[in-house]
């Protein structure tokens, strides 16, 4: 079953509580045809490989902390998100992560201009 996205109006909790498995889960909160957002809850050393994204993303740390590799291969450089920052990538720029501490972070995608 699909997670539902979330309602124009709707409050919803960002940060789920600590033990939480029910809530604790990466989520897509919503998606427009300009604008994706998403909740991402990365465990301590869970990691996604280096990809490339269209768009401009933002990536907020609400908790935790995860390290980001950008550049192209060979020329990567490391920068470490901590708990109440905020990264800004340009859109295609090659990017990887990986949870130093259990993260969660609110991704917001731009789609289209």
């Amino acid at each position: 079953m699909a997670i539902p996205h979330v309602a124009s109006g709707q409050v919803v909790p960002l940060i789920p509580s600590p033990g939480d498995t029910t809530s604790a889960q990466t989520v897509a909160l919503f998606k427009t045809e300009h604008l994706e957002v998403i909740r991402l809850v990365l465990p301590t050393a869970k990691a996604f490989p280096p990809h490339k994204v269209a768009g401009d993303i933002t990536v907020q740390c609400l908790r935790g902390a995860i390290s980001f590799t950008m550049g192209d291969e060979g020329s990567e450089r490391e920068q470490v998100l901590s708990a109440g920052e905020m990264l800004y990538l340009a859109g295609g720029v090659r990017h990887g992560l990986v949870g130093l501490e259990d993260a969660t972070a609110l991704v917001t995608i731009v789609l289209h201009t």
